[in-house]
């Protein structure tokens, strides 16, 4: 019996040698490693490597998907993500999700890399940061613009009144009187220190540098629309300031600490009064300016730039980078251009999609590609128009209105666009309703709201609107929706006419009624879970006081939030200081909260 034991075990052994010859010889190869990895949540708690296989990743919101991206050493293998493709969106549940990224090259060689993300229940907002301007001073508007990007931070102060020129001047020189200002802040684990202190290249009174700004990764982009100069495109004669609020767009881009402007952009049909810069928006390599005041009766994609006999209908144009190099790739009208419709009130920008808000337009239609466009029977109900991008063509994709048009409603007033989800403001609408999806009459005048759109199908889908979105406190004249911001299933809505004296986050059932601050400002934060929104906060100053403003401007990048209040009147400067002196009327003041 023992021999026969033996035996058998030999034949194992045997077996064992020759499968293990044969594995040797034709098995899996090459190598099935990444080179990056990331999600759209924010960075990894660990540095990535490549020899490293699990990472972390956790989100205080109640995002319900996100997206992996990732590259192969080798450019033939293939990636796949819980099973399914590269691009598909993983949903995630609350607490603890697990993402498995699976890497197989052509030769059968596999590595299993794995996410763990940790979802939050629930939004638990505080203010981590009070911020001035280094050089503080009454009337400056510090905080009429903002911008978030991960740990970076842009506010703008058109009003701001030095003659200093570039990066790190002199900003105590008070003689160019609204020449305007930009101020970068870092963040460092949770402490913010200012950065850079940028000026334009041709500092002028008057310029409003600063009124807008975009920011994305080491790129930011200034608007200052009542810039003078006569120049046409890139780089042109900044010298010449006989075309009065013309507006011009200055990038700047940041090397390690350091920030230098890389280009100067006016329009290709620079005209007098155009206001191009009032808004700016920045993905990728592409930027789009809008101008609310040049005045061609041109419609659609790259018209007769030259026939200005339709005042105010505005414009938008889009630039693109090639290495350090920007050209104008296209000049965009509306479908339905009409004098005074300001087109290019507001524009907003997501990989090749672009949407740009009318205001001022009266078209009495509702919905998605309504009619008749041409009808002007609800004068400044608003509009926004979608255009989409197919190599270096842009085409118009929508035509959005509100599902509940009304004169005067300024729908379009503002945007914010993030993939396939806009979202829209219309601070001049007046409905008395709360909260979501409850329409109602007319009876409380600029009130405001915010509608959400979303596409199915990608960037070649359809849109529909998705939710009607009030305050939980609506009142007269809040205009809610002034300003919005969106990351990921996150949307904040600045109303900075709302009235309450409260302080801090979700001071409800002791702030919320209490109208005693008028025009102190709130912003309100909501989340979507799956295709349903609700109200996560309701966020007031840490110092409110009548007449902040808090919410004139807003956003958000994956757990934080910036809030500007440019009523605010303390004299503080940089982080943290003294919120109670308010000696430096209308100076301005920003809040960031995580």
């Amino acid at each position: 019996m023992r021999r026969d034991v033996f035996a058998v075990f030999g034949l194992v052994v045997i077996v064992a040698g020759i499968l293990g010859g044969c594995a040797s010889d034709d098995g899996p190869t090459g190598d099935p490693s990444l080179t990056a990895l990331a999600v759209d949540l924010g960075p990894f708690n660990e540095t990535f490597d490549s020899s490293v296989t699990a990472y972390t990743v956790s989100t205080v919101f109640l995002t319900t998907q996100t997206t992996v991206t990732a590259t192969a050493t080798e450019a033939d293998a293939t990636i796949t993500v819980n099973g399914g493709t590269l691009t598909d969106p993983v949903s995630l549940v609350e607490g603890r999700n697990v993402l498995s990224v699976r890497v197989v090259t052509t030769g059968g060689a596999a590595r299993v890399y794995t996410i763990e993300v940790t979802r939050g229940t629930e939004v638990n907002f505080a203010q981590q940061a009070y911020a001035k301007a280094s050089n503080t001073g009454a009337d400056d508007h510090f905080g009429y613009s903002v911008a978030l990007n991960g740990d970076t931070m842009v506010v703008g102060a058109p009003s701001e009144d030095s003659a200093a020129t570039g990066v790190d001047g002199d900003g105590t020189s008070n003689n160019a009187a609204n020449s305007g200002a930009v101020y970068v802040f870092v963040r460092s684990g949770t402490t913010w220190s200012q950065q850079a202190y940028l000026k334009a290249s041709n500092t002028g009174a008057g310029d409003q540098f600063g009124w807008s700004v975009s920011l994305e990764g080491e790129t930011l982009v200034v608007g200052a629309p009542s810039e003078d100069s006569t120049a046409v495109g890139i780089d042109g004669d900044q010298a010449d300031d006989s075309a009065s609020n013309a507006g011009a767009v200055y990038v700047f881009v940041r090397s390690g600490t350091t920030w230098t402007q890389q280009a100067y952009l006016k329009a290709s049909n620079t005209g007098a009064g155009d206001r191009f810069g009032w808004r700016v928006a920045l993905s990728g390599e592409t930027v789009t300016v809008g101008a609310l005041g040049e005045d061609s009766v041109a419609t659609g994609i790259d018209g007769d730039q030259a026939d200005d006999s339709a005042s105010n209908a505005g414009a938008v144009y889009v630039f693109t980078r090639s290495g350090t190099i920007w050209s104008q790739e296209a000049y965009v009208k509306a479908s339905n251009t009409d004098a005074g419709d300001v087109f290019g009130v507001s524009v907003a920008l997501s990989g090749d999609t672009l949407a740009a808000g009318a205001a001022g337009e009266s078209s009495i239609a509702t919905g998605i590609d309504g009619t008749p466009q041409t009808s002007n029977g609800a004068t400044s109900s608003g509009a926004v128009y979608v255009f989409t991008r197919a190599g270096t063509a842009w085409a118009q994709q929508a035509y959005l209105k509100a599902s509940n048009t009304g004169a005067a409603d300024a729908f379009g007033t503002s945007l914010a666009l993030e993939g396939d989800t806009l979202a829209v403001g219309a601070p001049l609408e007046d409905s008395a309703t709360t909260g979501i999806d409850s329409v109602g009459n007319n009876s409380a005048i600029d009130t405001g709201a915010v509608y959400v759109f979303f596409r199915s199908g990608g960037i070649t889908g359809t849109w529909a609107q998705q939710a009607y979105v009030k305050a939980s406190n609506t009142n007269a004249g809040d205009l809610f929706g002034w300003r919005v911001a969106l990351s990921g299933d996150t949307l904040a809505i600045g109303a900075p006419s709302e009235d309450s004296a409260a302080t801090g986050v979700d001071a409800t059932g002791v702030g919320q009624p209490d109208n005693s601050a008028a025009t102190a400002g709130a912003v309100y934060v909501f989340s979507r879970s799956g295709t349903t929104w609700s109200q996560l906060d309701y966020v007031k100053a840490s110092n409110t006081a009548g007449l902040d403003g808090f919410g004139g401007s807003v956003a958000v990048s994956i757990d934080t939030v910036a809030v500007g209040a440019i009523g605010e009147d303390s004299n503080a400067m940089g982080i943290d200081g003294d919120q109670a002196n308010n000696i430096a009327t209308t100076a301005g003041a920003v809040y960031v909260l995580q």
